[in-house]
């Protein structure tokens, strides 16, 4: 039976004083399969969970699920069915498909390693390896690294970049789903000067960020009429090639170090009171 969670959320679960002080990856990272709730996004994307997640199958027409072993491949509907759409499109610009990289947990939630968002079941990763091989074993996918396309200095792009990667990138960034794409600067800066004139409105979505060399981050925009979710603030306007350019000049300068900088404590991690009070029952279901 599916439950429905709603802001008066039907199985109404109190918290322990524990409970709410622990560490809410450990709790999320525990579960192994999903709610039976209605599939629902919940809170942000940075500060949330999943309900009624759906499993991406681990093998496709076009696309291999990839480190199985980490059980990650998880997300609201609306993030399998793009993956379905983007990946037989990524068959027609030249690769088999597509590498899919971490989703998110069978309830979303914090995770103990790689990512602070991913936790509402509408980020996913793509690997920038041209996917040819649809036959991996699931040691290979274990063992397999992505391809790097940034070089070394971190203001330019490598051998590895094609206009496949190109052509993909855009196709992603064009559905109408999709909130915004993290990549590598300098990929981005390609992008924004090989696209023509009339064709440069997707650019916006593109946007650059650290250690998106080897793969690329697609965020959804939040289901139509999800009351529980949240969107991240607006992109800016125009295209963003223009500040592009910070993340390969001025970011890569050395910094002056400040002596009168005030110590910053380490983050906290997450607590179940730090989120939506709805993902309590579906953690707890």
């Amino acid at each position: 039976m599916i439950r429905i969670l709603s802001g008066i959320f039907a199985l109404i679960l109190v918290a322990s004083p524990v409970l709410a002080d622990t560490a809410a990856k450990n709790l999320f990272g525990a579960v192994d399969l999903p709610s039976s709730h209605q599939a629902t996004a919940v809170g942000a994307y940075s500060k949330g969970c999943l309900a009624g997640a759906v499993e991406l199958p681990e093998n496709g027409p076009t696309w291999q699920a990839m480190r199985l072993s980490r059980n990650r491949n998880w997300g609201h509907p609306n993030l399998i069915a793009y993956i379905e759409r983007l990946s037989e499109r990524a068959s027609q610009l030249g690769w088999n498909g597509l590498y899919i990289g971490d989703m998110a947990q069978p309830r979303g939630g914090p995770m103990n390693g790689g990512h602070a968002s991913h936790q509402s079941g509408l980020d996913v990763d793509i690997w920038l390896s041209p996917a040819m091989d649809l036959n991996l074993s699931r040691d290979q996918r274990e063992s397999l690294s992505a391809i790097n396309v940034r070089t070394a200095d971190q203001r330019g792009l490598n051998d590895h970049w094609t206009r496949n990667h190109y052509e993909i990138l855009r196709a992603a960034a064009m559905d109408p789903a999709v909130a915004r794409i993290f990549i590598t600067p300098p990929a981005k800066l390609w992008m924004c000067k090989n696209s023509p004139a009339g064709d440069r409105a997707w650019l916006h979505k593109i946007r650059p960020w650290w250690a998106h060399n080897d793969h690329f981050h697609v965020r959804l925009n939040c289901p139509r009429g999800a009351t529980l979710c949240e969107e991240q603030d607006p992109i800016p306007a125009g295209d963003g090639c223009k500040d592009a350019i910070w993340w390969v000049t001025e970011a890569l300068e050395p910094q002056k170090p400040d002596p009168n900088a005030p110590i910053v404590p380490p983050k906290r991690p997450l607590t179940m009171a730090d989120l939506p009070e709805q993902c309590r029952a579906v953690l707890q279901e």
